[in-house]
Parts: C-alpha cells; sequence; structure tokens
C-alpha cells in the first residue's frame, strides 16, 4: 500500500483491477478544507490518461513492476518472442507494447520488458539505436536550402527524414522515442 505522500512520477498503481502510472501528480492545500493530491494516471494497458483527486493521506495499492532486460529474437504474427537474458526463458508479448518503437527494432536487440506478477505488462526501447540505410533517393547538389531532408528506409523497415548527405549503407543514430535522426555513424 501506497499513501498519497508516497507519490512520485513513474509510480504504478493498481486501481480498479487495472494498472496506472502516475505521469504527473500534485499536492494542493486549501484554506479551507482539507488537502488533497491531483494526478494524472496513464493506463498501462490502453494508454489512455486520465486525471484522479486522492484525499491527502489516502491510500492505495502499489504494483510492484519488475524491469527485464531480454533480446527480442523474432516476430511471430503481432506477437514478438524474446529471451530472458539471465535465464534464456523466451516469452511471448504484445507488438503495440513497444508502440512507435517497434520500427526500428532488429533482431538481436536489447528491450527492457516490464513485468508484474511474472506477465509481462510494457516494453521500453533502447533511446537511441544505430541502424543501416537500406534505401534512399541521391541527394541532388545545389538542393541544401536550410536543413534539406529526404526520406530514408532503414534495415527494419522503418523510415525517416535524413539530411541529403546520407547515401545507401551509412549508419545512423536514430532516436526511438521521436523516429528521428540524431547522427552518422562512423565505423
Amino acid at each position: 500500500m501506497a499513501s498519497t505522500s508516497d507519490f512520485r512520477t513513474g509510480l504504478v498503481l493498481i486501481l480498479d483491477g487495472e494498472l496506472f502510472a502516475i505521469a504527473e501528480f500534485q499536492h494542493v492545500k486549501m484554506a479551507r478544507g482539507g488537502a488533497f493530491v491531483r494526478t494524472k494516471l496513464k493506463n498501462f494497458k490502453t494508454g489512455r490518461v486520465i486525471e484522479r483527486t486522492f484525499r491527502s493521506g489516502e491510500k492505495v495499492d502499489e504494483a510492484r513492476i519488475v524491469r527485464r532486460r531480454m533480446q527480442f529474437l523474432y516476430r511471430e504474427g503481432e506477437q514478438l518472442v524474446v529471451m530472458d537474458n539471465e535465464t534464456y526463458d523466451q516469452v511471448h508479448i504484445a507488438a503495440d507494447m513497444l508502440g512507435t518503437g517497434i520500427d526500428f527494432l532488429k533482431e538481436s536487440e536489447n528491450i527492457d520488458v516490464l513485468t508484474h506478477n511474472d506477465n509481462p505488462v510494457g516494453a521500453e526501447m533502447p533511446t537511441f539505436v544505430v541502424l543501416t540505410v537500406a534505401s534512399t533517393a541521391p541527394g541532388l547538389r545545389g538542393d541544401t536550402v536550410s536543413g534539406a531532408t529526404k526520406k530514408a528506409k532503414l534495415e527494419t523497415g522503418g523510415s525517416i527524414n535524413v539530411p541529403l548527405f546520407v547515401e545507401e549503407g551509412d549508419r545512423l543514430k536514430v532516436d526511438t522515442r521521436t523516429g528521428e535522426y540524431i547522427e552518422r555513424v562512423k565505423e
């Protein structure tokens, strides 16, 4: 059990049988009346954000989330097969747990799988990955007016906008949260 004084961003609570992570919270003390905590909670399963108010000192169930480093092996339909790096157990997780980061996931990449009671409830990509450009149009000379970009298809099948000087076979550092090009990586 956690009290409202234990609230912090990222704390996972069990409300109405579902898991919610605290996205934002604010302690409020009115001149007349009791203090309360105003929160924004993100549902682990649906991703929907709700607002909820708790009385000061109110107790809520805290979920114990375990973060496990796992290696992505292969895709099986809408499921990803991952292997626990410590026990070598293979687990199936839903591909949509990674959100848009799935476009930048390649085989043998390590991801963090969040589990509650040994059941996967979420997954997180590394913030940055290095991927090879599979195909892109050639950059044209003189077409360099203030940060011009072009589309590039990566080895994982995902597409991003890159500067004109990027060519096929280049290795790029990509931000998996936003899908943006960061820099070209030298071998």
